[in-house]
């Protein structure tokens, strides 16, 4: 899942400034986690722990606040009603990339992505996001080719990924609802060459970008396997111990 974060952090700089190209500094001066990193997190934790996905995330939520979670999530943080508010951001999606990583059959997958969305996320919409992520992660993982990811997730979701970058990137605008970040982060993907240039090609098209490229990155890690250490290392050294403690024992149990 450091895959996942990374994307997270070097997009992190560009959500509100946005840039139209892949010639940029992967990791510019401000690059930081943001609520991406805090609730995957939270994720894998729940996994490891055999925690309830709702209260994961919100104990990890509190422990960070002001990292940019939507209204909604922010409310429902801390708020005494836990029910779900119907979402169909894309807050459930960015945050599903332990899930394609820790089970092993597709159904299971799916099945945990939604219990892992609907805590918040009970949209239809929000659910759908969460599980094309999830399953294009455990595709990818599984030793899927990319065009067997395309088929599956376009037949599975009916998401349009007949697309390129190249065509999406001049029009594309900011967008937080699941159906129009999800496909357009599994194309940044599937265009991608390696796991550097899958983060640059999210980054390029604009929009959402840390949470594109979080979505994007988790997906590139599951497929390319490798990661250059310099990259892994500056993330690194951007996040609290408590967080690598998290990454380290899930990486070692679930993706080394």
């Amino acid at each position: 899942m450091i895959g996942s974060i990374i994307g997270d952090i070097v997009g992190s700089v560009f959500e509100h400034k946005n840039i139209k190209t892949t010639d940029f500094r992967l990791f510019n001066f401000g690059a930081r986690f943001t609520d991406d990193t805090v609730l995957t997190i939270a994720i894998a934790d729940a996994i490891l722990n055999d925690l309830p996905y709702g209260i994961s995330l919100r104990k990890w939520g509190q422990k960070y606040p002001g990292r940019g979670y939507g209204n909604q999530f922010g409310t429902w943080l801390h708020s005494e009603d836990i029910s779900p508010y119907k979402s169909w951001g894309n807050g459930s999606a960015m945050r599903v990339s332990p899930i394609g990583f820790a089970f092993n059959d597709m159904e299971k997958v799916l099945e945990e992505a939604k219990r892992s969305a609907e805590v918040s996320h009970n949209h239809p919409e929000g659910i759908k996001g969460a599980q094309a992520i999830a399953a294009a992660v455990f595709l990818a993982r599984s030793g899927s080719s990319k065009s067997q990811i395309r088929n599956f997730i376009t037949n599975r979701f009916d998401y349009d990924l007949n697309r390129t970058v190249e065509e999406i990137r001049p029009g594309y605008k900011f967008d937080i609802s699941c159906q129009g970040s999800v496909p357009e982060s599994i194309i940044c993907f599937l265009d991608s060459s390696d796991y550097e240039n899958c983060i640059r090609l999210s980054i390029s098209i604009g929009g959402d970008s840390d949470t594109i490229a979080c979505m994007a990155g988790g997906i590139a890690q599951a497929y390319y396997k490798s990661i250059g250490p310099e990259i892994v290392a500056s993330a690194r050294e951007r996040l609290p111990d408590e967080m690598i403690t998290v990454i380290d024992k899930y990486q070692s149990l679930y993706i080394n």
